[in-house]
């Protein structure tokens, strides 16, 4: 008997099995599972080189985003044996384990693999495999409400006068939820609590200049009306969504790059896959530089007051 929603498919060289390609995973959009490994395979020249070499969280949604998801750090059971599996270290496992079997997607089969899985989200440290240290750093700008998108723009703008001064360049995009990040290149020699002690005293900088605006600090009662920047995201153990990832959210929005331009002039919102595509189509990847070679480091001392 022939088993209708299971059929296979040739990705570069590798024969896939895909299913239930009509189910319903954004049911308030009607978008499907099959539209997602559509999303996934047209927006994987640009989103590949920001999983490259990264092991892969997933935030999996097997009966869509109105059901249960869950975390997976581990290789699932039953991986293919052309997908890319490496063995590491896991800082901060909450089961206690001192490493995990992570998958690197480095390809487009592993990409539509994981899409099939029902991978609807994507998230990456900010380092790769065989690195020495972090050769990203992230901020992530979280809104209190009221406080929205166009406070988050207000307080990138401050970020990146800020960051620029100290010879980085930082790129801007949505989280596809509530927020925004910033992420710029690090040279990837420095040890990630270094980096992460950097972004706390920008942070915190910025909340002494910005008390009205700005908050750096982790407690959730005093982020009403605020955006607080989340420089914690360093941490060796933290994964950020990465760039072109979709969000579980009630319709398909995507973690997106965003142009200076847009910020400054307020025209930032939350963007669907569609107009991800769209997006790319017309700018390429706003991204691009971010895996570039001669990054800089971060400052190593406090500035003087």
């Amino acid at each position: 008997m022939v088993d209708r929603d299971r059929f296979p498919v040739q990705v570069e060289g590798v024969t896939l099995e895909l299913s239930n390609l009509d189910k319903v995973l954004y049911p308030a959009a009607g978008f499907t599972k099959g539209e997602v490994i559509d999303y996934y395979t047209r927006v994987a020249p640009v989103l590949l080189p920001h999983l490259a070499d990264r092991p892969l969280t997933r935030i999996r949604y097997p009966n869509g985003v109105g059901g249960n998801g869950f975390f997976e750090k581990n290789a699932p059971a039953g991986v293919p044996d052309w997908v890319r599996v490496e063995t590491l270290p896991a800082p901060g496992s909450t089961k206690g384990r001192e490493a995990l079997d992570y998958v690197i997607a480095d390809d487009l089969p592993t990409l539509v693999w994981l899409a099939n899985l029902a991978a609807l989200e994507l998230h990456v440290p900010q380092w790769t495999v065989g690195s020495s240290g972090p050769d990203r750093l992230v901020v992530d700008l979280d809104p209190g409400p009221p406080a929205g998108l166009t406070e988050c723009a207000e307080v990138a703008l401050l970020l990146r006068e800020r960051l620029r001064s100290d010879g980085l360049e930082p790129l801007p995009k949505t989280s596809g939820r509530k927020g925004m990040q910033l992420m710029c290149a690090l040279a990837g020699t420095q040890p990630a609590d270094e980096v992460a002690g950097y972004a706390r005293r920008v942070a915190e900088e910025l909340e002494r200049d910005n008390p009205r605006l700005i908050v750096a600090r982790m407690a959730k009662n005093l982020r009403p009306r605020k955006v607080f920047i989340d420089w914690s995201q360093n941490n060796a153990a933290k994964t950020t969504v990465a760039p072109y990832s979709m969000r579980a959210e009630p319709t398909p929005t995507v973690s997106t790059p965003l142009t200076w331009p847009e910020l400054e002039k307020g025209r930032v919102r939350q963007f669907r896959a569609d107009e991800v595509l769209s997006r790319v189509k017309r700018y390429g990847d706003l991204f691009a530089d971010l895996p570039g070679g001669g990054a800089p480091e971060v400052p190593r001392a406090p500035r003087r007051s």
